[in-house]
């Protein structure tokens, strides 16, 4: 389905070259002389590269319609994870390839959004922070709380995440998905 190029929004999914993106942002420029235009910045859906385009206002661009929807983590198998739909109660398997780096922070039970387009999935995207758990870190010494530094440490995942000296095995922790950095410790 083709749309004009005033119709563009943030949030809308663009076919461009063949490849699926979502429209980040766009600026309508209307310059004294000659024809209006609009520079749009693009993220391809898989890659997650960014595209800055320029388009003439004449120009029609293929609309993809995406939906996004709830979908809990069940299970890991072998290259593979199950989710269930929150909106039709369905399985869905998804390549744990397409979930990339941040499938270390994957729990179970966990609440994503799946960004559908003719009911399969092409973008995982996880919550901003979670909560883990210390699986296993080295003891801190006496003293260490008032020193900065970190040190390794395992969360329930089984990622590893620089954590500072005071925290133990045992403590929940908050941790970002979009970085692998610690937050904050957590109460229980």
């Amino acid at each position: 389905m083709g749309i004009s190029i005033n119709e563009v929004q943030s949030g809308i999914g663009l076919k461009v070259d063949g490849n699926i993106y979502l429209v980040e942002s766009y600026n309508h420029v209307k310059p004294g002389k000659g024809a209006a235009f609009v520079r749009v910045r693009l993220r391809n859906i898989k890659t997650d590269q960014v595209l800055e385009r320029t388009f003439r206002s004449a120009e029609t661009l293929e609309d993809v319609d995406l939906e996004e929807r709830k979908i809990q983590n069940l299970y890991r198998s072998e290259d593979n994870c199950h989710f269930m739909d929150l909106t039709n109660y369905e399985e869905v398997v998804i390549p744990a390839s397409l979930i990339g780096d941040n499938i270390r922070f994957l729990q179970d039970h966990l609440t994503v959004i799946g960004l559908f387009h003719d009911n399969k999935v092409l973008k995982v995207v996880l919550p901003n922070f979670i909560e883990s758990d210390i699986t296993h870190t080295e003891p801190g010494y006496k003293g260490d709380s008032t020193k900065s530094g970190t040190k390794p440490a395992t969360i329930n995942t089984g990622a590893t995440i620089q954590v500072p000296l005071f925290i133990e095995v045992g403590d929940r922790v908050r941790v970002d998905t979009r970085t692998g950095d610690y937050i904050e410790r957590v109460k229980k």
